[in-house]
């Protein structure tokens, strides 16, 4: 005889659940947890009564959107919510199995004694593992116009896409990236280190962030190349020590082996990981479908698709190629590929050190990493037949350059800076007055060929940019 799950049993759990019925509070281990700065963006979406939509918080795996959601619970208790008003729900616990999330709902009101009708909070983690979720949610949101929908699912592209497909004027995206490292500095308590700049920057003086302890700063940024995306693992030296097996098998093979990538219509998960682990090994280097096809034996078409799924799972950035001058080409036969995250990269292989050959290409995509939390921005690079520019800002109104930036993990160019060719000769076609060169650790203006570089070192950079994303996010 097949023994069902009683009614009673599901009650339990979700009393379970949610200990903040009883006691007022989160548990201590999540209270304790230090908040992401991202927190004070995604605060006023779960507070927001006015307009009816469900909050859809997504993003990779383990970037902390559990504990985000716990800190939340916290939140609203402390501005003056009833805690037996908030439910938390993980579906995917077997013990939910084919209960619809409207069931769940009504089980858990009845879970908690409380027979009020309205001003619930409704909390769905891991969301994925509930087929047809997105139906369902429209028609909780449709159906209950005072209560609020809060989801989450670490299937990002599978999200992403229900989302799109069901949720237009239901549903409002947050997409919780890996840490910035400004968030890395948070996290690990070292604001000591920052102290903020003035620099001259697209013809105006402009904050900046530079530090007064460099060589600790720069260990730190190493360790954010080699460790920083994931909140647990630069809190955990255990993890640290072997951060192949958590990231690999619990981010990397999961995105890749179980996040459906069929809706995408992959069904060689084996080829989709040749091709991630090609691209991580070369992170920001550039590429062309046809290069990629010879060396993976995928043909074109099928590599554009796989292309898409790794960007809508947050895995991968591609970056668009213009011109000397700055034009967009009419085809895009070449792109640069970023990880969304360096730490990816050392996962898959090994950390490597300040001396490694490839410091250069992972520099480069730990500052483009904290370009790629801009919504609103879309980078380029310049190349041309004997030239290249690392990156570049087009103009919304003229989609001509503005800026330029060169992220160099070497000191010479201060010395040097007659050696920047590249860089020189985009400035002068393009009227450019201050490009940014990064270093290791030089900083100051050096004028050469009526160009005036603005050198700063990359970690400094990389926080300065990091930082002011987040600021421009929080005063939109």
């Amino acid at each position: 005889m097949i023994r069902e799950i009683s009614k009673n049993q599901v009650l339990d759990r979700i009393r379970f659940e949610n200990p903040w019925w009883i006691e007022g509070k989160i548990e201590a281990d999540y209270d304790e947890m230090p908040r992401r700065l991202y927190f004070e963006l995604f605060k006023p979406l779960v507070k927001e009564r006015e307009i009816r939509r469900a909050v859809v918080l997504m993003g990779p795996r383990r970037v902390g959107k559990t504990v985000m959601l716990y800190h939340m619970v916290q939140e609203l208790i402390d501005n003056g919510a009833n805690p037996k008003k908030i439910i938390f729900i993980t579906i995917e616990n077997p013990i939910y199995n084919n209960i619809s999330l409207e069931q769940l709902f009504n089980y858990s009101k009845e879970a908690s004694g409380l027979t009020d009708k309205s001003d619930w909070h409704i909390i769905f983690d891991e969301i994925q593992y509930c087929r047809d979720w997105e139906v369902h949610l429209k028609s909780l949101v449709d159906s209950y116009r005072k209560d609020k929908f809060i989801v989450s699912g670490s299937a990002a592209a599978a999200l992403k896409f229900a989302s799109n497909e069901s949720g237009a004027g239901r549903f409002t995206d947050f997409l919780l990236p890996p840490l910035t490292f400004n968030e890395y500095i948070s996290l690990k308590g070292l604001d000591r280190l920052i102290k903020p700049i003035q620099l001259k920057w697209n013809d105006k003086q402009t904050e900046f962030y530079s530090t007064s302890h460099l060589d600790e700063l720069n260990r730190h940024f190493l360790d954010y190349i080699n460790y920083g995306g994931y909140p647990e693992v630069i809190l955990s030296e255990k993890i640290q020590a072997n951060p192949g097996r958590y990231i690999r098998q619990d981010i990397v093979d999961k995105v890749i082996l179980r996040d459906l990538p069929s809706l995408y219509g992959i069904s060689d998960t084996r080829e989709l990981y040749s091709l991630f682990t090609t691209i991580a090994y070369n992170s920001g280097g550039e590429f062309s479908l046809e290069t990629l096809s010879k060396q993976s034996q995928v043909p074109k078409n099928t590599l554009k698709k796989y292309i898409e799924y790794l960007e809508a799972a947050f895995l991968i950035k591609q970056v668009k190629r213009i011109d000397q001058s700055g034009k967009r080409f009419k085809r895009d036969n070449f792109f640069k590929i970023y990880l969304t995250n360096p730490s990816l990269r050392s996962a898959l292989f090994t950390p490597i050190t300040s001396t490694d050959e490839m410091i250069g290409n992972m520099v480069e995509t730990a500052i483009f990493a904290q370009w790629m939390h801009r919504d609103w921005f879309t980078p380029y690079y310049a190349r041309w037949s004997n030239g290249e520019v690392d990156m570049v800002g087009l103009s919304d109104n003229t989609l001509k350059p503005i800026w330029a930036l060169e992220i160099k993990w070497s000191d010479r160019y201060f010395k040097k800076p007659k050696e920047l060719k590249s860089l020189i000769k985009f400035c002068q076609e393009n009227s450019i007055k201050t490009p940014i060169v990064t270093s290791i650790s030089k900083e100051g203006e050096i004028e050469y060929a009526d160009v005036l570089f603005q050198f700063l070192p990359s970690s400094a950079y990389a926080y300065t940019v990091g930082k002011r994303t987040l600021d421009t996010k929080i005063k939109k």
